[in-house]
Protein backbone atom coordinates (compact mmCIF):
# COMPACT_ATOMS: atom_id res chain seq x y z
CA UNK A 1 0.00 0.00 0.00
CA UNK A 2 2.87 2.86 0.88
CA UNK A 3 4.75 1.88 -2.54
CA UNK A 4 1.48 2.18 -4.68
CA UNK A 5 1.09 5.70 -2.20
CA UNK A 6 4.86 7.12 -3.16
CA UNK A 7 3.85 6.39 -6.66
CA UNK A 8 1.06 8.73 -6.79
CA UNK A 9 2.78 10.86 -4.67
CA UNK A 10 5.62 11.23 -7.33
CA UNK A 11 3.01 11.13 -10.64
CA UNK A 12 1.80 14.59 -8.51
CA UNK A 13 4.69 16.17 -8.00
CA UNK A 14 5.82 15.58 -12.08
CA UNK A 15 2.48 17.10 -12.86
CA UNK A 16 2.66 19.88 -10.89
CA UNK A 17 6.24 21.01 -11.83
CA UNK A 18 5.31 20.22 -15.61
CA UNK A 19 2.04 22.69 -14.70
CA UNK A 20 4.28 25.57 -13.43
CA UNK A 21 7.15 24.52 -16.24
CA UNK A 22 4.17 25.06 -19.01
CA UNK A 23 3.48 28.63 -17.08
CA UNK A 24 6.57 29.69 -16.83
CA UNK A 25 7.41 28.87 -20.64
CA UNK A 26 3.67 30.88 -21.71
CA UNK A 27 4.81 33.92 -18.83
CA UNK A 28 7.91 33.99 -20.64
CA UNK A 29 6.76 34.19 -24.45
CA UNK A 30 4.29 36.72 -23.00
CA UNK A 31 6.77 38.69 -21.88
CA UNK A 32 9.08 38.71 -25.25
CA UNK A 33 5.82 39.64 -27.21
CA UNK A 34 4.64 42.79 -24.44
CA UNK A 35 8.31 43.91 -24.64
CA UNK A 36 8.44 43.77 -28.62
CA UNK A 37 4.75 45.40 -28.66
CA UNK A 38 6.49 48.35 -26.68
CA UNK A 39 9.37 48.34 -28.73
CA UNK A 40 7.34 49.08 -32.01
CA UNK A 41 5.05 51.41 -30.24
CA UNK A 42 7.72 53.58 -28.86
CA UNK A 43 9.76 53.24 -32.16
CA UNK A 44 7.38 54.36 -34.86
CA UNK A 45 6.65 58.05 -34.12
CA UNK A 46 10.27 58.61 -33.88
CA UNK A 47 11.10 57.63 -37.18
CA UNK A 48 9.68 61.00 -38.10
CA UNK A 49 10.66 63.12 -35.33
CA UNK A 50 12.09 63.09 -32.13
CA UNK A 51 8.84 63.73 -30.07
CA UNK A 52 10.81 63.80 -26.85
CA UNK A 53 12.55 61.03 -27.26
CA UNK A 54 16.88 61.76 -26.82
CA UNK A 55 17.89 59.58 -29.66
CA UNK A 56 17.04 57.66 -32.57
CA UNK A 57 14.20 55.20 -33.18
CA UNK A 58 16.82 52.26 -32.67
CA UNK A 59 17.45 53.42 -29.31
CA UNK A 60 13.79 53.63 -27.83
CA UNK A 61 13.20 50.28 -29.22
CA UNK A 62 16.03 49.36 -27.10
CA UNK A 63 14.99 51.40 -24.45
CA UNK A 64 11.56 50.14 -24.24
CA UNK A 65 12.60 46.34 -24.74
CA UNK A 66 15.70 46.61 -21.77
CA UNK A 67 12.47 48.29 -19.79
CA UNK A 68 10.45 44.86 -19.96
CA UNK A 69 13.19 42.37 -19.36
CA UNK A 70 14.51 41.68 -22.74
CA UNK A 71 16.88 42.33 -25.67
CA UNK A 72 16.77 44.15 -28.57
CA UNK A 73 17.73 42.25 -31.63
CA UNK A 74 16.56 43.94 -34.63
CA UNK A 75 15.20 47.11 -35.43
CA UNK A 76 13.59 48.34 -39.20
CA UNK A 77 13.38 51.85 -38.35
CA UNK A 78 14.20 53.85 -41.33
CA UNK A 79 14.10 57.52 -40.87
CA UNK A 80 11.95 59.04 -42.73
CA UNK A 81 10.89 63.34 -42.82
CA UNK A 82 8.56 63.34 -44.84
CA UNK A 83 4.44 62.65 -44.30
CA UNK A 84 3.92 59.36 -45.97
CA UNK A 85 2.93 56.38 -43.09
CA UNK A 86 5.58 54.15 -42.36
CA UNK A 87 6.01 51.03 -40.57
CA UNK A 88 8.38 49.56 -38.57
CA UNK A 89 9.43 45.62 -37.42
CA UNK A 90 10.98 45.01 -34.27
CA UNK A 91 12.32 41.87 -32.43
CA UNK A 92 13.25 40.93 -29.16
CA UNK A 93 14.71 38.21 -26.97
CA UNK A 94 13.70 37.69 -23.70
CA UNK A 95 15.57 35.15 -21.08
CA UNK A 96 13.73 33.41 -18.36
CA UNK A 97 14.04 30.79 -15.71
CA UNK A 98 12.02 27.72 -16.45
CA UNK A 99 11.77 24.87 -13.72
CA UNK A 100 13.36 21.73 -14.40
CA UNK A 101 14.70 23.53 -17.66
CA UNK A 102 16.65 25.83 -16.25
CA UNK A 103 17.17 29.02 -18.07
CA UNK A 104 15.15 29.74 -21.37
CA UNK A 105 14.74 32.51 -24.68
CA UNK A 106 12.24 33.85 -26.24
CA UNK A 107 12.07 35.32 -29.38
CA UNK A 108 9.46 37.94 -30.76
CA UNK A 109 8.88 40.42 -33.12
CA UNK A 110 6.12 43.10 -33.53
CA UNK A 111 5.25 45.68 -35.77
CA UNK A 112 3.72 49.09 -35.77
CA UNK A 113 2.42 52.02 -37.81
CA UNK A 114 2.93 55.45 -38.03
CA UNK A 115 0.97 57.92 -39.89
CA UNK A 116 2.31 61.34 -39.27
CA UNK A 117 -0.94 63.19 -41.38
CA UNK A 118 -3.10 62.34 -38.17
CA UNK A 119 -1.22 64.93 -35.94
CA UNK A 120 -2.81 67.19 -38.47
CA UNK A 121 -6.17 65.84 -37.41
CA UNK A 122 -8.57 67.65 -35.10
CA UNK A 123 -9.42 65.32 -32.12
CA UNK A 124 -12.49 63.85 -31.79
CA UNK A 125 -15.32 65.40 -29.62
CA UNK A 126 -15.98 63.45 -26.52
Amino acid sequence: MSVVLLAVAVVGVVLVLAVVAVGQLLAGRARAQAAADAAALAAAPVTFRPFGADGTARQEAALFAGANGSVLVACHCPLDPSWEPRTVVIEVEHSFPVILFGSMTARASAWAEFIPTRLLEEPAEP
